[in-house]
């Protein structure tokens, strides 16, 4: 069995090239300057978009829930879930992305897992 190892390569050494010029990477030229995914200000606007949305689908089904039955523990769980989504907007424009991301989701998971099994 013959291995070849890598001085018997065809392929040119490509160790000793130097790597390339920081312009180019800035450009987003080449296979080094291409950048996957998002800014953070992109991030930023995307969080605070979707707590705005959030925000907005809790304030109208506290204003459903208060017209089905109105409970002190309607206005309580609703309330705090729009308090939770007043939290992520500011941790989004702070730059806490990934915090308020996940305080949105759990907070709102745990705001409608209360509604279904706390209220009547």
């Amino acid at each position: 069995m013959d291995i070849p190892d890598a001085t018997d390569s065809d392929q040119p050494d490509r160790r000793d090239e130097p790597l390339p010029e920081s312009e180019g990477e800035v450009e987003g030229e080449g296979e080094y300057g291409v950048h996957h995914g998002l800014t953070p200000r992109q991030a930023r606007v995307i969080r605070v978009t979707l707590a705005s949305v959030m925000m907005a689908a809790m304030a109208v089904l506290l204003v459903l829930r208060l017209a089905s039955r109105g409970s002190v523990l309607v206005v309580g769980v609703y309330g705090a879930a729009l308090v939770l989504c007043g939290v992520v907007i500011e941790l989004a424009r702070n730059g806490r992305t990934r915090l308020g991301s996940w305080l949105l989701g759990i907070g709102l998971a745990a705001a409608l897992a209360a509604d279904w099994l706390l209220l009547p």
